[in-house]
């Protein structure tokens, strides 16, 4: 089992920026994805952004040029930078690994983001 830990949450006024951070509590192997995702109320969850083992990045379209996910291995952390923060980007933030093996997926419990306008 893989426990994700969640932070960075909170409150924002539009325009504002945000980081989170998920942390792993132990190191991970064999990871084909790490990323994140979001659930607004009434909504489905989506993907906000995630980074392959090999470099390459998605971004939703609705948060390309504004958000940055970065990973650090050496401290088993995903990070999502957001900037120029939205009303409609408040959501749950989710973080998300992906094994090679089975694709077996974890998560981590979500952290909350308000954006005031």
């Amino acid at each position: 089992q893989v426990q994700l830990v969640e932070s960075g949450g909170g409150l924002v006024q539009a325009g504002g920026s945000r980081r989170l951070s998920c942390a792993a509590q132990r190191t991970i192997f064999n990871i084909r994805a790490m990323g994140w995702y979001r659930q607004a109320p009434g909504k489905q969850r989506e993907l906000v952004a995630r980074i392959f083992s090999g470099g390459t990045i998605d971004y939703a379209d609705s948060v390309k040029g504004r958000f940055t996910i970065s990973r650090d291995n050496a401290k088993n952390t995903v990070y999502l930078q957001m900037k120029s923060l939205k009303p409609e980007d408040t959501a749950v933030y989710y973080c998300n690994v992906v094994k090679i093996l089975l694709n077996l997926e974890f998560w981590g419990q979500g952290t909350l983001v308000t954006v005031s306008s």
